[in-house]
């Protein structure tokens, strides 16, 4: 019986690891936007973490707190948010600029600790990752292509490579199992077409092989804090590309994970080793920030919209038509969400 307990335990505890990671980056996000209305003057009447039942509720002040049962999402509910109201703390009677920081505090938050995890990331070991060729696997196909040791990687079919997470996404869907690249040679700009290399298929997504061992660059405090901003902007362009190549069709439905899938993903990193999670969660809060800003109706980037054009032209958006615009939108997202969610558990039972 107590061997069966710990099999359990030991095989789920990656999984309830990675629900803890999603409730830190939603609280987070949603702590951004409570530290932000508090700043700016507007009345938080509640700050929850997860959505439905309460499980705990505990009244500070002004602001209630609670936990509630499903613990995929949160909120933090202002005065006046979403409709009319006479306190003149509200967040609708507050400037334009003061609701725009607000709003905006939510997607900040999450990048500024995609940074943090970027750092904790890159903190083990003495070397960090260079986009410079050192040497080639036995048998390298790409060598024959003619790319060559202490080449330094420039870009790869038009897109600029910075980071060895950069030279990772663009070395994933290529069917052929050929790429352009730019490579820096000597000194010189040296541009190779048609380079080779062999495939792998994970998932219904074609990886190339890398086939060569890249340079490691001597850890100082200079480089450190270098590689942990470029990192950083790496993830940024790479959750950019996603969209951009999910738009375009490079990338099919089957590549998008909602909940359950990052969840799954999540679990089988942590299980082969922790460390594996701060690039992981680094990579998610990032995608979360950025995602929260498009200009889609029903998120941080909608509202920003529409408290811009007040800015611009000095008038509100009747509050009516927003709040439909709103509705609309959050309806379409969470209608997306469950056939992505669908989709996750599906290919777990089948997979």
């Amino acid at each position: 019986m107590i061997n069966a307990v710990l099999e359990f335990f030991g095989n789920i505890w990656p999984y309830v690891l990675a629900v803890l990671m999603f409730i830190v980056l939603i609280v987070i996000h949603e702590f951004g936007h409570f530290i932000a209305a508090k700043l700016m003057g507007v009345r938080v009447n509640e700050f929850a973490v997860g959505f439905g039942l309460k499980l705990f509720k505990k009244k500070l002040g002004e602001t209630t707190y609670a936990v509630n049962l499903i613990p995929l999402g949160g909120y933090c509910a202002m005065e006046g948010e979403d409709e009319d109201s006479s306190d003149e703390r509200a967040f609708c009677h507050k400037k334009a600029w003061r609701r725009f920081i607000i709003v905006i505090a939510g997607a900040v938050f999450n990048l500024l600790l995609g940074v943090i995890l970027v750092a904790i990331s890159l903190a083990p070991g003495k070397l960090l990752g260079t986009t410079t060729v050192a040497r080639f696997t036995e048998n390298a196909v790409s060598r024959q292509y003619g790319l060559k040791e202490n080449d330094t990687i420039i870009s790869v079919d038009g897109r600029r490579i910075f980071t060895t997470y950069d030279l990772s996404y663009a070395f994933s869907n290529v069917a052929d199992g050929k790429i352009d690249m730019v490579v820096k040679r000597d000194g010189e700009k040296v541009t190779l077409n048609d380079v080779k290399f062999k495939t792998e298929e994970h998932e219904g997504i074609n990886y190339l092989q890398m086939d060569f061992y890249l340079y490691g660059d001597k850890k100082t405090v200079g480089n450190y804090l270098k590689h942990t901003a470029k990192t950083t902007l790496s993830y940024g362009r790479v959750v950019w590309f996603s969209l951009v190549d999910l738009i375009s069709g490079k990338y099919g439905v089957s590549a998008v994970s909602g909940p359950v899938g990052i969840t799954a993903t999540v679990g089988t990193a942590a299980k082969q080793n922790l460390s594996n999670l701060w690039p992981i969660m680094a990579l998610i809060t990032i995608n979360l920030g950025i995602f929260n800003l498009l200009p889609i109706p029903a998120l941080d980037g909608g509202r920003l919209l529409f408290i811009t054009y007040e800015m611009i032209f000095k008038r509100k958006v009747p509050q009516k038509f927003e709040g439909v615009v709103h509705t609309i939108g959050f309806v379409l997202l969470f209608g997306i969400m469950i056939l992505v969610t669908f989709k996750d558990i599906w290919g777990l039972i089948t997979g």
